[in-house]
Order: C-alpha cells, then sequence, then structure tokens
C-alpha cells in the first residue's frame, strides 16, 4: 500500500466537516482560494452535512423496509449492523457520538414500526444536539417509504 505524502496527512477530513468549515480550513493550509467551491463538483467527497443526509436516508429507508416480524436472525444481524456501523461511519466525532447514543438506548428490532421508531428518536437526538427541528416519528413511513398520504410523492 502507497504511503500517504505529509500533505495529504494534514488535509482536514471532508466527512468530518461541512462545505464552509472545510474551506476555511483550506484557505488556512493554502493562501489561495479554490477556483470553484468543492462540493460543487459532482464528484467530490461527500462533506459531513452530505454524508449525514445521505446516511440518514439510507438508514431510515432501510428501517422502514425492515420485516414486521422478523426473525430471531434479522432482529440479532440488525443490531450487528448498527453497532458495526457505529464503529466504522467516517466522521469520527459523529461515530463515538452514535457509539454512545446506541450504548445508551440499544437497538429495538422486534419489528419494522419498533426499529423506525427507534432509528426516528436516534435521529431527533442529533437533530436536537444540532438545534434542527424535531421529526414526527408518526411519519416515518410517509417519509421513507409509502409517500406523503397527500399524493406529493406520486
Amino acid at each position: 500500500m502507497p504511503s500517504h505524502s505529509q500533505e495529504e496527512e494534514d488535509k482536514p477530513c471532508r466527512a468530518c466537516s461541512d462545505f464552509k468549515s472545510w474551506a476555511k480550513l483550506q484557505n488556512k493550509t493554502k493562501m489561495t482560494a479554490p477556483t470553484k467551491p468543492y462540493s460543487q463538483h459532482k464528484d467530490c467527497p461527500l462533506d459531513k452535512d452530505e454524508l449525514g443526509r445521505s446516511t440518514w436516508g439510507f438508514l431510515h429507508s432501510m428501517a422502514s423496509y425492515f420485516p414486521e416480524k422478523p426473525t430471531k436472525s434479522q432482529s440479532a444481524d440488525m443490531t450487528k449492523f448498527f453497532n458495526i456501523f457505529a464503529q466504522f461511519y467516517p466522521c469520527e466525532p459523529c461515530a463515538l457520538d452514535f457509539q454512545e447514543d446506541i450504548s445508551k438506548n440499544p437497538p429495538k428490532t422486534k419489528s419494522k414500526d419498533e426499529l423506525a421508531k427507534w432509528l426516528c428518536e436516534r435521529h431527533n437526538t442529533v437533530n436536537a444536539k444540532l438545534r434542527k427541528p424535531q421529526f414526527d416519528c408518526s411519519k416515518v413511513h410517509e417519509r421513507w417509504r409509502d409517500g406523503w398520504l397527500d399524493g406529493s410523492c406520486d
């Protein structure tokens, strides 16, 4: 495996920074501003906000498609998934925070509804820390599986 250069090691973690923070760090390490904002390129690594939105979308969708009556094996695997996911999430502060949260609030995997509600509560915990609005957890399946009742997703 090739070794990383010192410049690569000093770069800020893209998955740990939003674009504004990342750009400030880039401007401190390089005296010239980038000609185009990093996040406007289609094939660039996700920043913390993009990664978070994509991850929450994936996790909520997965929970909404979890079996209504999972087998013991499916329940155990989903619990393992969340514990492993929390270890390897690319944003280290986010991963450590999620690990702490799920150690206090272990995954609930006895049914699709239980898992979806548990995950929504975890997401709302993060939203509260970020001073973002809380999501109505009674609407998770509308948002992530069935579409809004008003037909706006049809």
